[in-house]
C-alpha cells in the first residue's frame, strides 16, 4: 500500500479514500471505508480511457456481470457507476491470501481443506451459471482465502454463456495452465461455456492437493499443447478425490460434471467454515486484518484532476488481498505492512494501547524459476523468524515482509527493487538467490540507501557499486564462494592425505580456475597438488581422471559448479578403481548429482555454506517450531538456508533496534551502519553473524559446515574445523 497524493481524491461517491493499493496505465485502485465503516477496493477509470465507446461498454459489462453475482462465496460489488466522468466500481476488499500464496508459503494443503475449498468454489461457479454466466479465468490467484472461507474474485472476462465476446474470437481467454482444451484452441467465444470453469476448477484441486500444476509449467506453447493433448499430471492426489478431479478434467466438456454436481460430491457448501484453514494460515489471515483495520484515516487531499495511472480488474483484487506486485512479473506474498507511525521521531510507538510502528522488510528471491526451492525455503524461514518477532512483548516495533518472486530473471528482480521503494516503510531488503539478481537488486536499492542482505546468492568484491569496507549498504549472510573449498581441505589436512589430484572442469570457467589454483597454492597437508583439465564441451572425464589416477593421489576434488558434470567424473573414478576420499563444494551438491552419479556418489565430500539445524544443539527449538509451522515429518529434512533466513531476519531487526534507539531519521543507511558495527555481531540459531565476513579471511570462513553422502544421502556432519577432524 502507499500513501494517498495530493491529487488522489479524499472521497470518492461517499467511500472514504484512504490508501493506494496499486496504479496502472487505466487508472488506480484505492482501499476505500464506506460510510458504514466497511473496507472496499475501489477501482477508478482515468477519463481519458473512459472516453473510448469499447472501454467503457467492457467496463459496463464487467459492472453488470459482478453486480449479478451474489453468492456467499464469492466478493460482492458495494457500489458502480459506470456511467461516471471517471467510471469507478468498488467491491468487498479481503486481507486474505490467494490460494496461490498459501500454497507457494505452506505447500500442498490438507485434504480436508481442500474439499471445503472446492465445495465453496463450486458452489460459486454452480450460482453463476444458473445465472447464465461464465467465469472464463478461475485460477489460484483468484481465489482468496478468508476466515470464514474462499472467495472468488476477477469477473472482468466472465461473459454471459453463448454471448459474443468484445475480444478478438481467435484470441485464448483465461489462464494457461488453468484454462479448459476449448479455451486453449481459441476456437470461437460459442465453446466456451460453464464445463469450462469446471476443467479450470478441477486444475486448482489438483495445484491445492499437491503443490503443482497439472499440466506443468514452462513456455506458454508448451503448457497450452499439453493441456490439449497430454494426461494431467495427478500423482499426490489422494484416491478419495482422484475419481471427480479426473472427470473435471475431461477433455471433451460433454464428459465433464457440472458444478452443481462438483459441489454435491465433495460436500456441503453451507456448513461452519472457521475451522477450514490449517495451522498457520488463520493466523495470517488475521495479521493481515489487524493492520488493515488500524490504518489511520488519511488527511484530506486536494482535488484536482487525476494523473495517477491504473491498473485492470484483476490488478484490483489480487493487489487488494494478495498483493500481487506486477511490476516483478510474478507473484508477491503481500504482508500489509504500513508507514511506519511516529518515524521521524523514532517511530517506537507509544505506551498500553498505542500502536506500534510498522517497518517492511522486503524479499527479492526465486519462487518460481530454478532456485525456487531455495528461495520457498528463505521465505519459510524468514516467515518464521517474522512471527517469532511479532509475538514479543517487548519488541519496540513490529515488522512485515514483502515477498516478490523474481524467477531468478534480474529483469524481474530490477522491477521488483523498484516495486520494494514505493513502500514507506521500506528499510531493507533480502533474499537473491543467484550472482546476477542480487547484482540486480543491489543497482537499484543501494543506490536508495536501502541495505540489501544476501543469504543463497555471492557478488565478488568490487561488483557492487560504492562497497567498501567502512562503507557499504550490500552484506552477504553467507560464507564466500572462494572458501567452500577449505572443509575438505581441511579434510585431507587433518588426515595426513597430502597427495591431492584436482580435476578441473573448464565448463566452471573462473571458479574452478580459481579453485585449482587456491589448491595448489595451499595444499592439503602441506603436501603436493596436481591439476587435471577438462575441457567445456566434453563430457570424458576418462583421460583426466586416468592421470590424476597416476599420480597416486590420496585424495580428488571435482574443481567446478555443475552437478552433472561432476557426477561423471564420480563415475569415472569409480570405473577405474579409485576408493579414496572425493570431494567437492555445495553448487554440486544436488539432486541432479546423486541421480547421476548414482553408487558413485556414495562418500563424497563437500563444503557448503549453510547448515543442518538438526546437527545444531541450539537449534533444537528452531527444528521443533519450523516443523510444526510447516508441517514436516520428523523424517524430513529441514530447507537448506531456512536457519540461516531466519537468523538473517533476526540479526537486520537487531540492526533495525539500535536505529530507531538512535532516533535515526533514515532507517536503511542506520541499519547498514549497525551491521558493519563490531558491536552488533549477532548470535543466531545457527552461528554469530557480523559483518565482516565479505572483508576478513577468517570471518569469511564462518559458517562453513562439511557435508558427505552417506547411504545416497546428503549428511552435515557439522562446522567444518572440528567435523574435518572425524572419519
Amino acid at each position: 500500500m502507499q500513501p494517498l497524493k495530493k491529487t488522489d481524491p479524499s472521497t470518492i461517491a461517499g467511500y472514504r479514500i484512504l490508501r493506494r493499493l496499486g496504479t496502472g496505465g487505466m487508472g488506480v485502485v484505492y482501499l476505500a471505508r464506506t460510510a458504514g465503516g466497511a473496507l472496499a477496493a475501489l477501482k477508478l477509470i482515468r477519463a481519458e480511457h473512459a472516453a473510448d465507446p469499447g472501454f467503457r461498454e467492457r467496463f459496463r459489462r464487467e459492472a453488470r456481470a459482478a453486480e449479478r453475482i451474489t453468492g456467499r462465496w464469492v466478493v460482492r460489488v458495494l457500489g458502480a457507476d459506470p456511467e461516471a466522468r471517471e467510471p469507478w466500481l468498488a467491491t468487498e476488499f479481503v486481507p486474505g491470501p490467494s490460494l496461490a500464496e498459501a500454497v507457494a508459503l505452506h505447500g500442498a494443503l490438507p485434504e480436508p481443506t481442500v474439499r471445503a475449498l472446492g465445495a465453496r468454489l463450486a458452489d460459486a461457479l454452480a450460482d453463476m451459471h444458473e445465472a447464465g454466466l461464465v467465469h472464463r479465468d478461475v485460477k489460484p490467484g483468484n481465489v482468496l482465502l478468508a476466515l470464514d472461507g474462499p472467495r472468488l474474485i476477477d469477473f472482468g472476462i466472465a461473459r454471459s454463456a453463448g454471448a459474443t465476446a468484445l475480444t478478438a474470437t481467435d484470441v485464448m481467454i483465461g489462464t494457461p495452465g488453468f484454462l479448459a482444451p476449448e479455451q486453449a484452441r481459441a476456437a470461437g467465444a460459442g465453446e466456451v461455456g460453464p464445463a469450462s470453469d469446471v476443467f479450470s476448477l478441477g486444475c486448482v484441486l489438483a495445484y491445492a492437493l499437491t503443490g503443482r500444476r497439472p499440466f506443468g509449467t514452462g513456455a506458454v506453447a508448451a503448457v497450452v499443447y499439453r493441456t490439449v493433448h497430454a494426461d494431467p499430471d495427478l500423482d499426490g492426489v489422494p484416491e478419495g478425490l482422484l475419481p471427480l478431479v479426473t472427470a473435471c478434467l475431461a477433455k471433451d466438456a460433454a464428459d465433464r460434471p457440472t458444478a452443481a454436481e462438483v459441489r454435491v460430491a465433495l460436500g456441503p457448501a453451507d456448513g461452519p467454515a472457521g475451522d477450514w484453514l490449517p495451522p498457520g494460515l488463520p493466523a495470517l489471515v488475521a495479521e493481515r486484518s489487524s493492520r488493515v483495520l488500524n490504518l489511520p484515516v488519511a488527511d484530506p487531499t486536494t482535488v484536482e484532476p487525476a494523473q495517477p495511472t491504473g491498473v485492470s480488474r484483476r490488478r484490483l483484487l489480487v493487489l487488494a488481498s494478495a498483493g500481487t506486485v506486477a511490476a516483478a512479473g510474478g507473484v508477491a506474498a503481500w504482508l500489509y505492512g504500513r508507514e511506519p507511525a511516529g518515524a521521524g521521531a523514532g517511530g517506537t510507538g507509544g505506551g498500553t494501547g498505542t500502536a506500534k510502528a510498522t517497518y517492511t522488510l522486503g524479499v527479492l528471491t526465486d519462487l518460481s524459476g530454478p532456485g525456487k526451492e531455495d528461495g520457498l525455503a528463505q521465505q519459510r524461514g524468514l516467515r518464521l523468524a517474522l512471527e517469532t518477532f511479532n509475538a514479543r512483548p517487548d519488541r519496540p516495533f513490529d515488522l512485515a515482509i514483502e515477498v516478490i518472486d523474481d524467477g531468478g530473471d534480474p529483469k524481474r528482480t530490477s522491477a521488483g527493487a523498484r516495486a520494494l521503494l514505493r513502500d514507506a516503510g521500506l528499510v531493507a531488503a533480502l533474499g537473491p538467490t543467484t550472482t546476477e539478481t542480487a547484482v540486480a537488486a543491489a543497482d537499484v536499492l543501494v543506490a536508495a540507501k536501502v541495505p540489501v542482505v544476501s543469504v543463497v546468492a555471492s557478488v565478488p568484491t568490487g561488483v557492487i557499486r560504492a562497497q567498501t569496507p567502512d562503507s557499504r549498504t550490500y552484506f552477504e549472510v553467507r560464507p564466500l564462494p572462494g572458501t567452500l573449498i577449505v572443509p575438505f581441505a581441511r579434510y585431507l589436512s587433518e588426515h595426513d592425505r597430502g597427495r591431492t589430484a584436482v580435476v578441473e572442469d573448464r565448463a566452471g570457467g573462473t571458479y574452478s580456475w580459481s579453485a585449482a589454483k587456491s589448491m595448489r597454492d595451499s595444499p592439503p597437508a602441506g603436501g603436493t597438488v596436481t591439476v587435471h583439465r577438462v575441457a567445456a564441451d566434453s563430457e570424458d572425464f576418462g583421460p583426466a581422471v586416468r592421470a590424476a589416477l597416476a599420480t597416486s593421489p590420496l585424495g580428488v576434488m571435482y574443481a567446478g559448479t555443475s552437478p552433472r558434470r561432476a557426477a561423471l567424473c564420480a563415475r569415472s573414478l569409480r570405473e577405474h578403481g579409485y576408493r579414496g576420499p572425493c570431494g567437492s563444494v555445495e553448487h554440486v551438491l544436488q539432486p541432479e548429482f546423486l541421480a547421476v552419479a548414482g553408487p558413485a556418489a556414495e562418500g563424497w565430500y563437500f563444503g557448503a555454506g549453510y547448515t543442518d539445524p538438526e546437527t545444531v544443539p541450539s537449534a533444537k527449538g528452531f527444528t521443533a517450531a519450523y516443523r510444526k509451522r510447516w508441517r514436516l515429518a520428523a523424517t524430513d529434512r529441514i530447507d537448506r538456508y531456512a536457519v540461516e533466513s531466519y537468523d538473517a531476519l533476526h540479526w537486520v531487526a537487531q540492526a533495525l533496534r539500535t536505529a530507531v534507539g538512535r532516533k535515526a531519521e533514515l532507517k536503511g543507511p542506520a541499519i547498514a551502519n549497525a551491521l558493519m558495527t563490531v558491536d552488533e555481531s549477532f548470535q543466531g540459531v545457527a552461528r554469530t553473524y557480523d559483518a565482516g565476513a565479505s572483508f576478513d579471511s577468517q570471518a569469511a570462513l564462518k559458517g562453513l559446515t562439511l557435508w558427505q553422502v552417506r547411504s545416497g544421502t546428503p549428511r552435515c556432519l557439522g562446522p567444518f574445523a572440528e567435523a574435518a577432524k572425524r572419519d
